[in-house]
């Protein structure tokens, strides 16, 4: 069964509400739609594309309910990640330790900058990219994060594809092309910004 996009979102949201759950016990949906903002309606639906979780007039178990999600999500393994682009981007997303806590491991960065090249941020040794291709192979890297300019963005995401990478987080401000094999994801934070903006000038 194919799963709408939408949903996967909101999985996580509702992963992230079980995580506030303490001890043993259930929840309703009503009771998830209170934390999460997600309707009663919605949360139902949402999990009957991965099978039955609940008990009608009790709810789900929350260990039970937080364990599949966590599958679904594939937050039961360690990912491994390499980032592309050490600017001042790439520097923030070395830094942030919520990556880590959430099992998403950057232990390669990549970055064509000679200045940057063997130097050492976060713990992680920046190596040139024309190794890039040699070591998402070697390595067996999962994930990468694009944070590269944009001229570049197209032709290292070519490099990624063909060295075998089937997840793309890319945050330079275009929409790059990749083989519909490759989740590619695109997060433009000036347009992310201008829904601010547009919001501004309405209200």
């Amino acid at each position: 069964m194919k799963i709408p996009p939408p949903i996967i979102p909101r999985i996580s949201i509702y992963y992230r509400a079980l995580l506030s759950q303490r001890g043993p016990g259930s929840i309703s949906s009503e009771e998830l739609s209170s934390i999460t903002g997600c309707s009663a309606a919605q949360i139902r639906k949402d999990l009957t594309y991965f099978g039955q979780f609940g008990t009608p007039g009790r709810g789900y178990q929350v260990e039970g309910l937080k364990q599949k999600l966590s599958e679904i999500l594939g937050k039961d393994k360690a990912w491994d990640v390499a980032l592309i682009g050490a600017g001042n981007l790439g520097s923030a997303l070395l830094a942030y330790k919520g990556f880590k806590n959430q099992g998403f491991n950057i232990r390669y960065a990549f970055d064509n900058d000679k200045k940057k090249i063997n130097k050492t941020h976060q713990g992680i040794r920046i190596r040139d990219i024309s190794d890039l291709k040699s070591a998402v192979r070697s390595n067996k890297i999962d994930i990468a994060i694009v944070a590269v300019p944009q001229e570049d963005a197209q032709r290292v995401i070519d490099i990624l594809v063909n060295a075998g990478i089937k997840a793309i987080l890319n945050f330079a401000p275009i929409r790059p092309k990749a083989q519909p094999s490759v989740q590619l994801l695109n997060i433009d934070l000036s347009i992310e910004l201008e829904k601010l903006t547009h919001f501004l000038k309405t209200a």
